[in-house]
């Protein structure tokens, strides 16, 4: 009997090494070697409050805005008016109390199938175009995609992630301010804030089935043991750099979906970039694009495929600045 399990211990070795080999070679592979980075020409360009064409600006210009704000948006001609009415109400308070502060907002249409860029643009007529823009994409990439649009459009001097459901209180954004200048002085300008629901970690396990909290636990402790050491909420979609640090992470992001988040951190971690997690205040709201099982599936094969690709260097990082 002992023979026999030992056997089948010796089987189960071989079968899980096969399995790590093939998933390695299938991983190296299918990279794409560069972060594909390829704008259609039609999302060269952002529509201003009168409807004529003009050139999108390029991360890699000098700022002309304290703030911008990045919101990635597929089909949510629904929850986006929530999001940024608040949004827009804090911010033009925030400028009449500090004449001095300036930002934006560009929400990123992620190739709908509904009106939002159509109700984005209604912002863009009431608030000018200076204040708010709309770049549609012309086939929908990922969030991670997204955002990354928007960010290399963006003339702020930080730049601020937000999701367009309105999940985190936009006035947070305060709180996210503050963890960056604790965590000064930045290593070449650079610093991330990270909005963190981990605090409501204990409540959101009472609402939730077992079956989502476990998944919950199995893709906290993929990205601890694969990626991400020492945040505890990765997929928070509230988080803010410093233009550098956006400029840096997201020219040599690959992920362009769910778990881009990750990857976004990985890079950070690497380039050795301070990063604060901050709790902010986070509702859950309905309309989530997530299917439970299967999103969570992805994003368990975009982490191991993370950290594979890495390892054996089809994905590389260099830690000196590339200027594009």
């Amino acid at each position: 009997m002992s023979a026999l399990l030992l056997q089948l211990a010796g089987l189960g070795v071989a079968l899980a090494a096969t399995v790590l080999i093939l998933v390695s070679v299938i991983a190296f592979i299918t990279a794409t070697k560069m972060p594909p980075h390829h704008q259609h020409e039609e999302e060269k360009f952002f529509l201003n409050a009168k409807g004529q064409k003009e050139t999108l600006p390029s991360i890699w210009d000098s700022p002309t805005k304290q703030l911008s704000v990045v919101v990635p948006s597929y089909n949510e001609e629904k929850r986006l008016p929530v999001m940024m009415d608040e949004a827009l109400n804090y911010l033009e308070k925030r400028q009449k109390q500090d004449p001095m502060f300036t930002y934006e907002v560009i929400v990123v249409d992620d190739g709908s199938q509904d009106q939002t860029s159509q109700v984005a643009l209604k912002y863009c007529q009431k608030y000018g175009s200076d204040k708010v823009r709309v770049i549609t994409l012309v086939q929908n990439r990922g969030k991670g995609g997204a955002v990354r649009m928007g960010v290399f459009s963006s003339r702020g001097e930080k730049i601020l992630m937000a999701d367009a459901d309105g999940a985190t209180k936009f006035p947070d954004v305060e709180k996210l301010e503050k963890g960056l200048s604790d965590l000064r002085p930045w290593p070449d300008q650079m610093a991330i804030a990270c909005g963190s629901r981990a605090h409501l970690e204990k409540e959101s396990i009472a609402q939730r089935s077992y079956f989502r909290t476990l998944l919950m636990y199995g893709f906290h402790f993929l990205v601890w043991f694969l990626c991400v050491k020492g945040i505890r909420d990765t997929q928070c979609g509230f988080k803010l750099l410093t233009r550098e640090a956006a400029a840096r992470t997201f020219s040599s992001l690959h992920i362009e979906r769910w778990a881009f988040d990750v990857e976004l951190l990985y890079i950070a971690q690497f380039l050795k970039i301070p990063i604060a997690e901050v709790a902010v205040n986070w509702t859950e709201i309905e309309g989530s694009k997530l299917v439970p099982f299967w999103s969570w599936l992805q994003m368990g094969r975009d982490l191991l495929f993370i950290r594979l690709r890495y390892l054996l260097g089809a994905w590389k990082l260099e830690r000196t600045r590339k200027m594009s």
